[in-house]
């Protein structure tokens, strides 16, 4: 008989990403929300800083989904689809697909476990807090 076991973050480890990505956010003076999902996009934590707008709440979510989906960063869709501009116009319009930074995928030992996104700032400042979570846990956010 041959069983499955499949890695995964569990909701303390998800909490302590979104709370690290939310500390570096309020040094920075920025507003912002952040969520985690599982492997399948499934939410395991959400933090959202007092007044960022009600719109991160899902964008955030959306970015994080879209990274564990795709196993790659959000930011990569345009360097990935530069030569194919229809086809980027096209993904760009699917329900929770984000095509613009903020949502990094997580990896350990080369398996994929969930990822992290962010929304409320610039799309550079939200990738950088995406990676300070990341970083605050040591979790690799590159592809294996």
């Amino acid at each position: 008989m041959t069983f499955v076991s499949e890695q995964s973050l569990d909701w303390q480890t998800a909490a302590q990403l979104t709370a690290a990505a939310c500390e570096h956010a309020i040094t920075q003076g920025l507003k912002i929300c952040v969520q985690v999902v599982d492997r399948h996009g499934n939410p395991l934590a959400m933090q959202r800083i007092n007044h960022t707008p009600m719109h991160c709440t899902e964008i955030a979510a959306d970015k994080a989904y879209t990274a564990a989906g795709f196993s790659f960063a959000t930011h990569e869709w345009q360097q990935r689809l530069q030569q194919k501009p229809q086809l980027l116009d096209g993904l760009s319009k699917r329900p929770r697909l984000v095509v613009f930074g903020g949502g990094l995928p997580i990896f350990h030992d080369g398996t994929l476990l969930g990822a992290i996104g962010v929304s409320g700032a610039t799309e550079l400042q939200d990738i950088e807090c995406a990676q300070a979570g990341l970083d605050a846990l040591r979790c690799n956010s590159d592809e294996p």
